[in-house]
């Protein structure tokens, strides 16, 4: 019996942990339990040191001693603070009225308004109660499929997951040992494809099940002109003048800055159009020219603000001018300066959003430190050395390796969460996928695309938790067209989140398919032909003999520019 546990000490200990999530322990004691357990079973079998757990207080130190780290409790509280704020409400209030007019315009509103959420909060509950709240009863009123609103609300709402600012990116950077910002820069691109594909979803719906996505009637559409006018073609010319305007800056850009990057010339020049539309925006109120119609202002003054808070937070950190960490607390005053400006900042929404971002990173260091002491243990009876051998040893090589570990983590998505599975799983895999060769930011983009679904899996998905608590479980009468709405059932919350699950399922595979959508955004590393690498030194005086001079070697250095740059070609 002692010899069957030393020899299978790794696989027992994961299958003992996976029971104990089962029986639903809290994760983060249950991980710190089952390492602590099996850690004192290894010494007693001699498999362990007896001093192993010297060394969890110094690894402790050094979660609470991380930076990276405190990017979480920033974003957490930036987005708190926005949402309870109202620019959640004053978004979707806005483009729903500006896509009202076509069919499936509220579901577009809400994947716009979700997708704008993820990039200044990355929170996901934030995003999905917030919609919940604002969206679901007016989809409701004017005669969606309760499938089809609570699916995309769901779905819009995880996109925070994706779209940086995103917690788990932060956290999947910090298990990977890689650069957040370069995660970031990473999953920009799969995360508005996905929105993208959410999109064609609701178009497809329009063409084959209108009366699904019904667009608003006239009554409904409150944002118009004195004449009775949508007035658009006034958006339009603005819209048409700022792409414009940052096509030109960027050109100019570019001339005066011949090598910079194309994502520095991205944020410069969507920086300046956007700038230049809030001025005239300004202008034309001060004014009062009335050149811009009421569509077209309302419009501009409310985007604009979220889109100058996103420049300000990946903007920066994009062009490298701060780290994640400082982006955050750059964003996190920024939504104070927002609540602020809009005069809804109180003692009470500080207490609440203070109190909820604490909890949460809380519960987010808790686990770090439950995984910790696993992997002090399952590291210390060689389990990264079986779960190694079990996943190169696949049939297929690396697409082999991929199609298992996503495999797996969509079926612990079920159960867990993305927090919980990022700190178990990811470890585990991690040193694998690098020694087969994968690029970690790839593959950390990847496992965030696939744990979004941990959202949206019914029946545990978190997603759709947060939208069973604020969507009606009784019929109600309407209080603006005083007609009963029926309730919205479980049932119906579930079906309606299937659609989007395998979205997101196709969107894990058109990242395997495609990487240069996650590699193409980041920087290439300047590859030095070793072959050809040539140093010139001054060739050494005979006459000066000045090793035996000690003195040479305790003068301080001259300037840089005093020796020879390495010649390299």
């Amino acid at each position: 019996m002692t010899a069957f546990l030393i020899q299978y000490m790794a696989p027992i200990m994961f299958g003992a942990l996976v029971l104990f999530l089962l029986f639903g322990f809290p994760v983060a004691f249950g991980l710190a339990a089952c390492g602590m357990f099996f850690g004192f079973v290894g010494i007693e079998l001699g498999m362990l040191p007896p001093a192993l757990f010297q060394a969890l207080p110094l690894r402790v130190f050094g979660i609470m001693q991380n930076d990276t780290l405190l990017a979480i409790p920033f974003f957490t509280f930036m987005g708190l603070i926005l949402e309870r704020s109202g620019m959640a409400e004053d978004l979707l209030e806005t483009i729903g009225q500006l896509f009202g007019p076509i069919r499936g315009g509220l579901a577009f509103a809400v994947i716009f308004v979700g997708a704008m959420l993820a990039a200044t909060t990355g929170v996901v509950a934030a995003s999905v109660i917030s919609m919940g709240l604002i969206s679901l009863p007016i989809m409701l009123r004017y005669g969606y499929d309760r499938r089809v609103a609570s699916g995309v609300i769901a779905a819009s709402g995880t996109l925070a997951q994706i779209i940086p600012p995103s917690l788990v990116l932060i956290v999947m950077a910090d298990q990977l040992g890689k650069s957040v910002g370069d995660m970031y820069k990473g999953a920009f691109i799969p995360g508005f494809i996905l929105t993208g594909l959410y999109v064609v979803y609701i178009v497809g719906l329009t063409f084959f099940r209108p009366r699904m996505v019904p667009a608003l009637p006239p009554e409904a559409r409150t944002i118009r002109e004195a004449n009775g006018d949508s007035g658009l073609p006034s958006l339009l010319v603005l819209v048409i003048i700022s792409v414009a305007a940052s096509i030109g800056f960027k050109q100019w850009y570019l001339g005066q800055y011949p090598d910079a990057a194309t994502d520095e010339l991205i944020v410069v020049s969507m920086f300046f159009g956007v700038a230049l539309a809030f001025v005239l925006a300004v202008i034309n109120k001060l004014t009062r020219l009335n050149l811009l119609s009421r569509m077209a202002e309302r419009v501009t003054f409310v985007l604009i603000p979220p889109l100058g808070l996103i420049f300000l937070v990946l903007g920066t950190i994009f062009l490298g001018i701060a780290t994640p960490t400082e982006g955050g607390a750059m964003g996190a005053a920024g939504a104070l300066a927002m609540a602020m400006a809009r005069k809804r900042l109180s003692w009470s929404l500080l207490k609440q959003a203070m109190d909820t971002t604490a909890k949460l990173s809380c519960f987010v260091i808790f686990i770090l430190i439950g995984s910790t002491v696993f992997n002090l243990t399952f590291q210390g009876v060689d389990g990264s050395k079986w779960v190694e051998h079990l996943l190169t040893s696949l049939p297929g090589g690396q697409l082999g390796f991929l199609i298992v570990v996503n495999l797996l983590v969509f079926v612990l998505a079920f159960f867990l969460d993305f927090f919980e599975l990022a700190f178990i799983i990811v470890p585990l895999i991690g040193p694998v996928a690098e020694k087969l060769g994968i690029d970690l930011i790839w593959f950390g983009v990847l496992l965030g695309v696939n744990m979004q679904t941990s959202f949206m899996h019914p029946p545990f998905g978190f997603a759709l938790f947060y939208l069973r608590s604020v969507a009606p479980k009784n019929d109600y009468l309407d209080r603006i067209t005083g007609k009963s709405i029926a309730k919205v059932t479980t049932g119906q919350i579930y079906w309606g989140a299937v659609p989007f699950v395998i979205i997101q399922v196709i969107m894990v595979g058109l990242v395997i398919a495609f990487p240069e959508m996650v590699t193409g955004a980041l920087d290439k590393a300047k590859v030095v032909d070793m072959e050809n690498f040539k140093m010139d030194a001054p060739e050494a005086d005979p006459s000066n003999n000045s090793e035996s001079d000690p003195a040479k070697f305790m003068t301080a250095p001259g300037p840089a520019t005093d020796s020879p740059a390495p010649a390299t070609k």
